[in-house]
Parts: C-alpha cells; sequence; structure tokens
C-alpha cells in the first residue's frame, strides 16, 4: 500500500509518526511552505516534516505554494501512489488530486460529521458546550469535509478540558482510527456512507475578535470559550488598570452558583471587590464566574489572587 501524506501542524505530525512506526509505506509527505517564526523571522520547517526527516530523511518531502498546481502534480503521480491520506494540511485540493491515487483520496477529520465542518473543529465543539466530539475519516471531494464517511469513533469532553487537552486526546484516538481506515483499504473497498445534509454545521477559523469576552453572557458560556480557545489564542477583555485600559487573558475559570435573583452585581462587576484575599470572582449575564489562571499584557500567567497581591482590588475596573 503506497501512500503519501499530506499535513502540516502537531497534531498531523504525531499521527504521521505513528503511521510510520505501525509500518505504513509512506512514499512522499506534502506540507505546507516553511515560515517566518520567532524575533528573528528565519523560516521554521512545519511539525510534520520534521517528524518525516527525524524518521526516515530519504522520505521525499515537497513543501509547495499550491499543492494542486498543474506543475505539481507530474511530481505526485511519479510516485504512483494507492492512497493519499490528508490530515489537517490546510489548503483545499482539487479534483485532479483527488482522482489521482488508485483507491482513494482521504481525510481524518477531528469531528463527529456532519457537525463541524471547517477549520476549527475541536474548539467550537468546546465553545458549544458539547460533551462529546470525535473523529471521521471520509472520502475526500470537492467540497469541504461533506465526503463519505467511512469510519468514526467518539471522544468524550470533560467539564473542565481545554482544546489544548482535547486535542492531545483526539490525536490519540485519530492515530488509531486512521491506522485501521488503511488496514481496511489493504483488505478491500471499506464501506462508506454519505453524511446527512440536515445536520450539517461548520467550525470557522478562529479570530481574535472571537475569544473577546462579554460579560453579559452567561458563565457557563464564557467557561467554555476559555476552555475552548485554551491555549491558543485565548480568551480576553479589557480591563482598566489604575485607569489604564489593558488586555487580560483569560485561561483557566470556574462557574461559581449564584443567586440569580441578585441585582446587585451586574456583569462585568467584582462580586468579591472588597475582599483582599482569593482569586476575583466577576458577575456576568448569570451565575459568577471565578477567574483562576489570568496573564496581564506584558506580564506572566498568574492566578487572579496572585495579580492582585500586586494590583489592589480598587485599581481594576472590568466594566466599560
Amino acid at each position: 500500500m503506497r501512500v503519501i501524506y499530506f499535513g502540516t501542524p502537531l497534531f498531523a505530525a504525531h499521527v504521521l509518526e505513528y503511521l510510520l512506526q505501525q509500518g505504513i509505506q509512506i512514499v512522499a509527505v506534502v506540507s505546507k511552505p516553511d515560515r517566518p517564526k520567532g524575533r528573528s523571522g528565519s523560516p521554521s520547517p512545519t511539525p510534520v516534516k520534521m517528524a518525516a526527516q527525524a524518521f526516515n530523511d530519504e522520505i521525499p518531502i515537497y513543501q509547495p505554494d499550491l499543492v494542486s498546481s498543474l506543475e505539481f502534480a507530474p511530481i505526485l503521480a511519479a510516485h504512483q501512489a494507492d492512497l493519499f491520506v490528508v490530515v489537517a494540511y490546510g489548503e483545499i485540493i482539487k479534483q485532479h488530486l483527488l482522482d489521482m491515487p488508485r483507491l482513494a483520496c482521504i481525510n481524518l477529520h477531528a469531528s463527529l460529521l456532519p457537525k463541524y465542518r471547517g477549520a476549527a473543529p475541536i474548539q467550537r465543539a468546546i465553545m458549544e458546550g458539547e460533551n462529546e466530539t470525535g473523529l471521521t475519516v471520509i472520502h475526500m471531494v470537492k467540497k469541504m469535509d461533506a465526503g463519505d464517511m467511512i469510519n468514526q469513533v467518539i471522544v468524550t469532553i470533560g467539564p473542565e478540558m481545554t482544546y489544548g487537552e482535547l486535542d492531545q486526546e483526539l490525536c490519540e484516538a485519530g492515530k488509531r482510527l486512521l491506522l485501521d481506515t488503511i488496514k481496511e483499504f489493504e483488505n478491500g473497498s471499506p464501506k462508506s456512507f454519505p453524511q446527512d445534509p440536515s445536520l450539517v454545521t461548520f467550525a470557522h477559523k478562529i479570530e481574535l475578535e472571537d475569544c473577546e469576552i462579554d460579560w453579559n453572557e452567561s458563565a457557563q458560556a464564557i467557561h467554555d470559550l476559555i476552555r475552548g480557545v485554551n491555549p491558543f489564542p485565548g480568551a480576553w477583555c479589557y480591563v482598566t488598570v489604575k485607569g489604564e485600559k489593558k488586555r487580560l487573558k483569560i485561561s483557566r475559570s470556574k462557574v461559581v452558583v449564584s443567586d440569580e435573583t441578585d441585582v446587585s452585581h451586574p456583569p462585568g462587576s467584582m462580586v468579591n471587590g472588597n475582599q483582599t484575599k482569593g482569586n476575583l470572582i466577576i458577575a456576568t449575564g448569570s451565575q459568577w464566574l471565578e477567574l483562576c489562571e489570568v496573564q496581564l499584557e506584558g506580564k506572566k500567567s498568574l492566578s487572579s489572587d496572585e495579580l492582585t497581591r500586586g494590583i489592589p482590588r480598587s485599581h481594576l475596573n472590568f466594566r466599560f
């Protein structure tokens, strides 16, 4: 079984390492071009490129600007692949490449399709308060994440689980699911079934403005946002420190049950502003939210209790 593997980020790198360790014949790897990183601006190899080189530096690695360019097609065709395997590659693959492998072009997608098609399925599932998600292996078609489903696995989302933690669990489950699917292709064509179009939802790319906290939302919704974008790009809000407006990143939180009839603390106000110890508790549109881990711009990450030891609570304001 001759496989060409397409992928770019760390998630895809871990999956590639596993497939190689299990003896899958990866005849070539395709990843996005190296990008400048850090203060030096020096090009940094993608995690998938690094994983392939570390395992076997003789595996051909390609990094085209546009994978579906007509100039690149003959290079892929020369490898006579039976299967294209795509995991978080980062670019739409056009039909002439989808038709190229002898058996199929398959994709490992980190959601229970047809829910959460798109770029950010892991984050969006947490942000929407889901208690389970999973992975789906599909036949790739021209339309994004719309192909027939071959295999699925369910993964539970814990009530405090972050994006980073769920990403790791999905990666472990995805490795096994993808290996099993490749084995099925080796033994014959696996069965597949179409997605129900009435159940389709989309997981659009996370933008920085999506991560801004609105204290008028419920504490649970804000908590889910904080979990869903931890560690990156991170939930944030504005706070004034001695009258100066600054950005505060919030990485960990806890929903605090409050009296629903309490109107003495409008959204964004500090419930325990008169106290001298303990994490900050902020009123929201429904219930309260304890800020367990925060980072003021230009400062290190710490508990909000530690933050207020250096900045008196009377000098902080979350309401605008």
